[in-house]
C-alpha cells in the first residue's frame, strides 16, 4: 500500500516545488527594495525603482501621476504593495473595488520596517529570506542604538529642498535615524510630518548641524545658502539612502552616525 502511494507522494512534492510565486506589484521605489530584500520579484512596479539593478527591467505601472489601473488588472497581480505618502487614494480604492488586494505598507519607524518587510514572507517564494533579512535589519538598528545610546544629543536641521524648505518631523523614518544617531531634530514637535519651515525658522532655532540628502557638492552648495548667518557642518546623506523609507535606511543611519560622531 506505501509503495503503491509513492508515485502520489512524489506528484505533490514536484507540485508544491514547482507552483507558481505570488504576483506582487509594487507602488513605489522603497517598496521595490522591500520586496526584493523579501525575496520576491515583482511582475511590475513603479517609476523610478532602479534597486536592486534587477528592479530596472520590470515593467513600470505607476509614476508621480498616478497608477495604470488597467494594466494592473491584466497583471492579475496576487497583491499590490501601496504606499499612502506616494499613491493616490482614489485610485487605490479603485483597484480594491475591482477585486485587487493591496497592502498598505507605511513605516514610520526603522522597527516598523522591518516588521513590513518580514510581513511580505506569506508573498515572498523564499518566507525564510523575509524574516531573516527583517532580523538582520533589526540587529543592525540595535548595535547603532548601543553605540550611540549615551552620547549628548546633537541639534540639526534635515533640510530637504531649498527653495522652498522641507523638513522630516518626528513620524518619520528620517527623523528615527537621527535619533538613533544621538541627534535632536529641530523640528521633531511639527503636526504634520513634513512641514515646510522658513529660513528664520530655522536660524531661531540654532541647529548645529544640517543634514542634506545628495553628495559633496550638494552639501557645499546648502552650506553657500546659509551663510553668513550660520555656519555648521552641513553633512551629506547619499540621497536614495535617507529619501525612501526601506531596507537601505539602515545605510543612511550608518553613514550619519559616522559623520556626526566622528570620534566613535
Amino acid at each position: 500500500m506505501a509503495k503503491s502511494l509513492w508515485p502520489i507522494g512524489l506528484l505533490l512534492f514536484c507540485s508544491s516545488l514547482f507552483a507558481a510565486a505570488p504576483r506582487v506589484i509594487s507602488l513605489a521605489p522603497h517598496l521595490t527594495e522591500m520586496a526584493f530584500a523579501a525575496g520576491i520579484t515583482p511582475v511590475a512596479v513603479s517609476a523610478w525603482s532602479d534597486y536592486p539593478p534587477a528592479a530596472k527591467a520590470l515593467e513600470q505601472v505607476a509614476n508621480w501621476q498616478g497608477v495604470k489601473i488597467e494594466r494592473i488588472l491584466a497583471l492579475k497581480p496576487d497583491v499590490v504593495l501601496a504606499w499612502r505618502g506616494g499613491n493616490p487614494q482614489r485610485q487605490i480604492d479603485q483597484l480594491q473595488r475591482l477585486g485587487v488586494k493591496v497592502e498598505w505598507l507605511d513605516p514610520g519607524s526603522l522597527k516598523e520596517m522591518a516588521d513590513a518587510v518580514a510581513s511580505l514572507q506569506r508573498w515572498s517564494p523564499h518566507p525564510q529570506q523575509a524574516l531573516d533579512v527583517a532580523q538582520q535589519l533589526k540587529q543592525q538598528e540595535n548595535a547603532l542604538r548601543a553605540r550611540y545610546a549615551a552620547l549628548p544629543a546633537v541639534p540639526l536641521f534635515l533640510q530637504f529642498g531649498q527653495q522652498p524648505l522641507f523638513t522630516a518631523a518626528r513620524d518619520t523614518l528620517q527623523n528615527d535615524i537621527i535619533t538613533l544617531c544621538a541627534g535632536k531634530n529641530i523640528f521633531a514637535d511639527s503636526r504634520v510630518s513634513w512641514p515646510q519651515v522658513s529660513r528664520e525658522q530655522v536660524l531661531m532655532r540654532h541647529p548645529q548641524a544640517i543634514v542634506v540628502a545628495g553628495d559633496a557638492a550638494q552639501a557645499q552648495s546648502v552650506a553657500t545658502f546659509w551663510q553668513p548667518q550660520l555656519a555648521v557642518p552641513v553633512i551629506a546623506i547619499n540621497d536614495d539612502w535617507i529619501s525612501r523609507p526601506g531596507p537601505r535606511m539602515l545605510l543612511a543611519a550608518k553613514q550619519l552616525c559616522a559623520a556626526l560622531h566622528p570620534a566613535q
